[in-house]
């Protein structure tokens, strides 16, 4: 896959603390672009089966990406034993505020910052991008002179989502029982969804799928779905059935599925062409939702 050639920054890396809850801070890992901007501005949310790891996972993407001139927010939140569901989509909901009401200091605009999540994070990255203002995710206050900030995506970016985690659970749990060989992951993430979601009808109030198929009214930002074709972990039916009703109800998604690649390829080969493409992928959708942005507002 051919990609533009494209102008490189220099780029900053700096932690801040986004959100105190009680004595207890997350932090931010900020890769900001250096020049004048305004630059588009990704808040990246790692994965992890809604249960493990940090802002500094996808590291080496969000670095590449600030470097073609895109800035990130990466950012940790609150995760089992802490809190369970919906504690993580609160503290997210209130990242994407506060990266709006601070945006001058990133060298971006508020209505250039959008949403990326990698597995459970492309999960909540699509969640926070469909309902932004929900009362059950919109709790944490920002200062009042920002209070009427909201939490609207400007574009969102799934990497191998978990869209449907209803659906993955109960596959997950018949792969299970069917027998090994299965991946590793299956054995993780079950346990995983439990500790997270504590019942099934959590997991089908925070399905994405199920709320299209509901019919239940939602923002749709622009979004890009991509996804390794040989990844069994994500199941290539849910994201079939998420890519259709999307469609369905009016939202534009672009697909991108990336050949003799399975789950996680971004972090677990990074030398890959997979990782390669898809990384510029991402890139050139952010910079085209940018600069569309840009040019609506100079018009």
């Amino acid at each position: 896959m051919k990609h533009a050639a494209t102008e490189s920054f220099d780029v900053e890396i700096r932690d801040v603390v986004y959100l105190d809850k009680a004595g207890t801070a997350l932090d931010a890992r900020m890769y900001l672009p250096r020049g004048d901007g305004p630059f588009p501005l990704i808040v990246e949310i790692h994965g992890g089966a809604w249960c493990r790891g940090s802002r500094l996972d996808e590291h080496n993407m969000n670095e590449a990406l600030a470097r073609r001139g895109i800035a990130v927010a990466a950012i940790d939140f609150t995760m089992p034993p802490a809190a369970s569901y919906p504690a993580s989509l609160r503290d997210i909901n209130f990242a994407v505020r506060w990266v709006k009401s601070t945006a001058a200091q990133w060298r971006t605009r508020p209505d250039l910052v959008g949403l990326l999540g990698v597995s459970s994070g492309g999960h909540q990255a699509i969640v926070t991008a469909m309902r932004p203002r929900d009362p059950l995710f919109a709790v944490e206050p920002l200062a009042p002179a920002h209070a009427d900030i909201d939490a609207r995506a400007a574009f969102v970016v799934a990497c191998w989502p978990v869209i449907d985690p209803l659906g993955r659970y109960l596959y997950a749990k018949q792969l299970q029982s069917s027998g090994k060989p299965y991946p590793a992951a299956i054995d993780r993430v079950i346990p995983d969804q439990e500790k997270y979601w504590l019942s099934e009808a959590a997991m089908a109030e925070g399905s994405p799928a199920i709320a299209l198929e509901r019919g239940e009214p939602c923002e749709m930002p622009p979004l890009l779905y991509l996804q390794g074709e040989d990844d069994i972990v994500h199941p290539r039916a849910q994201l079939e059935r998420f890519v259709g009703a999307w469609r369905r109800a009016g939202g534009s998604v672009t697909l991108h599925l990336y050949e003799n690649e399975a789950e996680s390829f971004i972090t677990r080969r990074p030398d890959s062409p997979g990782t390669a493409d898809a990384i510029a992928d991402i890139g050139d959708f952010v910079l085209q939702q940018a600069e569309a942005i840009l040019a609506g507002s100079l018009s």
